[in-house]
């Protein structure tokens, strides 16, 4: 693979990124907790997007992957900022947001501060709050303690063998973003793809979002047996067919 590009700010971690340049609306991954922008899922957009043509951007938050910065550093204000920084200087025109797990939450952040830059929105398996919402409420009083005394929690994780990095920052950034407490209004298609199994955000917490936008084009697809990453060839197929659909959606509407 080639080294990836970079977007420097003065002050502030460099950001690695890929893109491919294509038609507009754009696509912009925003990937999840402590993931990368070469995961399954941004893989498969890509060759998405070199097929049909379309513009493809990926990148990784401070602290992740090939960016630089310190994890601990970061939080959902941090990190929406990251993406926030990519929207405004990389890319033109609307943008088609896929967030993935804590990247719909970002992505939504996004459609809230930059309404006229959003085409459409795909999240998949969206732990929109989930500081508060999903992590606080799995955790018992002592491992809340630790992290709010020491700062940092170190957990068992399925996806990291030397296991997940939760910060006081964390929760508090994420407590100054939070958007499950009111309507969010997004004047873009929504499209929502969560697993039944996914034993990370209950399929219940993706409805509970759909409720909250403020916009009646939002389509919800459960996956029976779907878990959180949503990455098998049938998943991606589905992830694929989503964005065909949505981007004639979108066609239409101009």
């Amino acid at each position: 693979m080639s080294a990836p590009d970079y977007l420097t700010r003065p002050g502030r971690p460099d950001i690695a990124l890929r893109r491919r340049e294509g038609n507009g609306p754009g696509l912009l991954w925003l990937g999840g907790y402590a993931s990368d922008m070469n995961g399954t899922k941004a893989q498969f957009l890509d060759g998405w997007a070199a097929t049909e043509g379309r513009a493809f951007l990926r990148f990784d938050y401070s602290g992740h992957g090939e960016s630089g910065g310190d994890f601990d550093e970061g939080g959902i204000g941090t990190w929406a900022g990251d993406a926030l920084a990519v929207l405004d200087e990389l890319t033109d025109g609307p943008q088609i947001l896929v967030g993935s797990s804590m990247g719909a939450w970002v992505a939504c952040l996004r459609a809230k501060w930059r309404p006229d830059r959003l085409a459409g929105l795909v999240l998949i398996a969206p732990a929109a709050d989930f500081t508060r919402e999903l992590f606080w409420q799995r955790i018992d009083e002592t491992q809340r303690a630790t992290l709010m005394t020491e700062g940092r929690l170190v957990l068992a994780s399925p996806y990291d063998d030397t296991g997940q990095v939760y910060t006081r920052r964390l929760i508090e950034e994420g407590d100054h973003n939070l958007i499950l407490s009111e309507p969010l209004t997004v004047s873009a298609p929504v499209r929502i793809l969560q697993g039944m199994k996914d034993d990370v955000v209950p399929w219940t917490h993706a409805v509970r979002l759909a409720e909250h936008l403020d916009t009646d084009d939002v389509q919800v697809t459960l996956v029976k047996d779907g878990d959180h990453r949503l990455s098998t060839p049938e998943d991606l197929e589905q992830l694929g067919d989503t964005l065909t659909a949505l981007t004639a959606r979108i066609g239409a509407l101009r």
